[in-house]
């Protein structure tokens, strides 16, 4: 009787582990994949967003899709785990979490290229995407209401010590759920959904016009000393309420031609000094007028300070 009472004790003891040891690897098999979420694809897809406007939409689209990739293989791992008998409910929500993230993610790479585009479609793809942020925060809810909770009250009521339930959150804030404010960081012109451009002011002032230490000045001659290329340095401010994005400046000298440059996107207030190069020698010891202009952005009203005229004689 002494032994097989021993041995029963035994054998419920061991269960008692198996069953811990059980709790404890799936614990950690899904604080993994809440982690690798979080890091290898919610960062960096935010951060790509966020620098969009600076780079091929093609290329853009097709990172996308990679992230998008890996969030339907940790749904796919997610499914391959061994889920103990106690963690089902809380397994069920770690799918649906996992599989919004992925099946947004496909879907706001269909939209990418669309919506750093032009004209209407892109408004239309710059709401849709604004939508999909919703499936994202769908599953932060689900993870912070659900799955953590869950998988807590699961070990606790099994004496599991020693472990914390992850929690996971993709979408970094709430700001992603208004197309203005996905427009505005995607760099998409800042427009609303009907083409128009977002309320409030538009456009830029510019500042100051330089060549190396010369500063231009309106209304008099100035003497540049010539060089093969010239660089200007073209100072001018964001003077409205709205990022402004891929904004245009010119540097033409008469009879000479032109350099261009792009500013990928301005915000309110803001300074902006970029270089704009000639592309051959400019004629020395002959007056030219070097004109600077800041191009319009969709719903600028006052342009009057877009651009200026400086009076020029190249020497050597």
């Amino acid at each position: 009787m002494l032994v097989l009472i021993l041995l029963f004790f035994g054998i419920k003891g061991c269960a008692t582990s198996a069953k811990k040891n059980s709790l404890r690897d799936y614990n950690t098999n899904v604080a993994s994949l809440a982690r690798e979420s979080d890091t290898q694809v919610a960062r960096p897809f935010f951060q790509l967003l966020g620098a969009a406007g600076r780079s091929s939409a093609v290329n853009v689209e097709s990172q996308i899709n990679d992230y998008r990739a890996a969030a339907e293989d940790q749904a796919k791992r997610a499914r391959s785990i061994n889920i103990p008998d106690q963690m089902a409910e809380a397994h069920h929500d770690v799918e649906l979490a996992l599989d919004l993230r992925a099946g947004a993610l496909g879907k706001i790479a269909d939209k990418i290229r669309a919506a750093l585009g032009s004209g209407p479609a892109a408004d239309t793809a710059v709401n849709q995407i604004a939508g999909q942020m919703q499936p994202f925060l769908a599953s932060d809810v689900i993870w912070s209401q659900r799955v953590a909770p869950l998988i807590k009250e699961t070990l606790d009521a099994n004496d599991v010590v020693g472990q914390t339930a992850a929690v996971s959150r993709f979408l970094p804030n709430l700001g992603w759920l208004d197309p203005t404010t996905v427009a505005d960081r995607l760099g998409a012109q800042g427009t609303t959904s009907t083409g128009t451009p977002a309320p409030g002011a538009h456009g830029h002032g510019l500042v100051s016009v330089a060549v190396g230490p010369t500063t231009l000045q309106p209304g008099t001659v100035n003497r540049i000393p010539a060089s093969a290329n010239p660089t200007f340095t073209v100072r001018f401010q964001n003077q409205g309420d709205n990022p402004e994005r891929n904004v245009a400046v010119t540097v033409r000298i008469s009879g000479d031609g032109a350099g261009k440059a792009t500013v990928p996107q301005t915000t309110p207030g803001q300074t902006i000094q970029t270089n704009v190069s000639m592309r051959k020698r400019p004629p020395v010891g002959t007056p030219v007028t070097i004109t600077v202009a800041v191009a319009p952005v969709r719903g600028e009203k006052k342009t009057d300070n877009n651009s200026q005229e400086y009076p020029a004689l190249f020497t050597r």
